[in-house]
């Protein structure tokens, strides 16, 4: 049988996190704030993810268009226990990942931009 588009961002954000250790979970938001699919642990609160990572992102594409930054690629947030960061999957879309603190960024900024192309064609 044929897995659904969701089954199939799901499988991708899996591997995601498994080709990216760094990266403890995931999500592909729309820009209205609804989760798409998910590799979250079970204590986080998918609404919440996907309102707060929606807001982000419509705050960072303001204030790149606003400041003359041309086109938002990236928004991460650096707290004292790890990494938040947002790309954009297209127009309709985000990535969402929670990256552990002292994560080689390079190598998860490669992963999720690799992740996001292929998780575009399924948005």
């Amino acid at each position: 049988m044929a897995k659904s588009r969701t089954e199939l961002m799901v499988d991708r954000l899996r591997e995601l996190q498994v080709g990216a250790p760094d990266i403890a979970a995931s999500a592909v938001v729309s820009v209205d704030g609804l989760i798409m699919a998910s590799a979250l642990p079970s204590d986080a609160e998918e609404d919440r993810v996907s309102a707060m990572s929606a807001a982000m992102l419509s705050l960072g594409e303001r204030i790149a268009t606003e400041l003359g930054r041309g086109a938002l690629e990236q928004v991460y947030i650096r707290g004292s226990e790890g990494f938040v960061i947002l790309m954009s999957i297209g127009e309709e879309a985000v990535l969402t990942a929670l990256v552990r603190d002292g994560a080689k960024l390079g190598l998860v900024f490669l992963d999720m931009k690799r992740a996001a192309e292929d998780l575009e064609k399924l948005v």
